[in-house]
């Protein structure tokens, strides 16, 4: 719509309802001939007399009282669409959408939510698990959630969590069947359970730790799939040796049915970071979500 229309109708609205254009004026902190001019200019433009006045009094016309009918609704409308702009900056309501690696969403998210939810009950939570890199932009999440150094550029991050420390588990049996690997070199000889990238469809390559010096090593997955979980049931399966956060595996290492193996060669993670487009102006439930996340 014009916006010079709009705004004269927005006048038009205001006189009447002020009685005058002395008290519309004061409402709107503008001189009574500016006001004036707008009406003049408003009715120029749409070729019909929308107000009868004089020195003491004003009225609107006939065809002033159809358009004002046909106003006061969609003006009532903005009202509330700006009452809900407020509302949204002060206190927290609305949605909040956050897309998270498996890991992260488990074990860092998740364990934070109830007492977000309990601090802002008005806010509704989509949690969505996503291993891959996303444009949470394009995507219209709010926030992601991944390892530093695999966030998206000119984003702002925080961190969430402490460094990740990764571990290398199999079964009792597997290790009876198979033997105790005693070096990476060892692992030529095993079954090994890898995961594969969703986005970019490579195979993770294996990361070693000794004497503070890291190294990598390709190692040929007898078992690959590209979801932490399924790797967590396929050790537990037997199928072989997988490499997970020890956050993912601590209570089947704490009962006995996954054992750790090379233990002292499992590299660290860096610490999650919650990361956002940059937000002048974030809404009251962005800011109160992003508080819960790093305390």
């Amino acid at each position: 719509m014009d916006r010079d229309l709009w705004s004269g109708m927005a006048v038009f609205v205001e006189i009447v309802e002020a009685g005058s254009f002395a008290k519309a004026a004061a409402r709107l902190g503008q001189s009574p001939s500016s006001l004036s001019h707008a009406m003049r200019a408003l009715e120029t433009r749409l070729g019909i007399r929308l107000l009868d006045r004089t020195t003491r009094s004003l009225a609107p016309t006939s065809a002033g009282e159809a358009l004002l009918d046909r106003l006061r609704p969609a003006m009532d409308a903005v009202d509330l669409a700006l009452g809900a702009l407020d509302m949204a900056r002060d206190r927290p309501t609305g949605r909040i959408r956050i897309n998270a690696h498996r890991t992260a969403a488990v074990h860092v998210v998740l364990p934070k939510l109830a007492g977000f939810s309990h601090a802002c009950p008005d806010v509704a939570v989509e949690l969505v698990v996503n291993d891959g890199l996303v444009d949470i932009v394009a995507e219209r999440f709010d926030c992601g959630v991944r390892h530093q150094g695999e966030l998206q550029r000119d984003m702002i991050s925080v961190p969430i969590s402490p460094p990740v420390p990764l571990v290398f588990v199999a079964t009792k049996t597997y290790i009876r069947d198979h033997a105790l690997p005693e070096t990476p070199d060892d692992l030529g000889r095993h079954h090994c359970i890898c995961y594969r990238y969703t986005s970019s469809g490579t195979i993770h390559v294996w990361e070693f730790v000794v004497d503070g010096r890291r190294f990598e090593r390709a190692i040929p997955g007898s078992f690959v799939t590209n979801d932490v979980d399924v790797m967590c049931n396929a050790a537990l399966n037997g199928l072989g040796i997988a490499c997970l956060p020890r956050a993912h595996v601590e209570s089947h290492l704490a009962s006995g049915t996954l054992v750790e193996v090379l233990d002292g060669w499992a590299p660290i993670l860096p610490p999650n970071h919650l990361y956002y487009p940059n937000r002048r102006q974030p809404s009251a439930a962005f800011r109160a979500f992003l508080d819960v996340m790093r305390s």
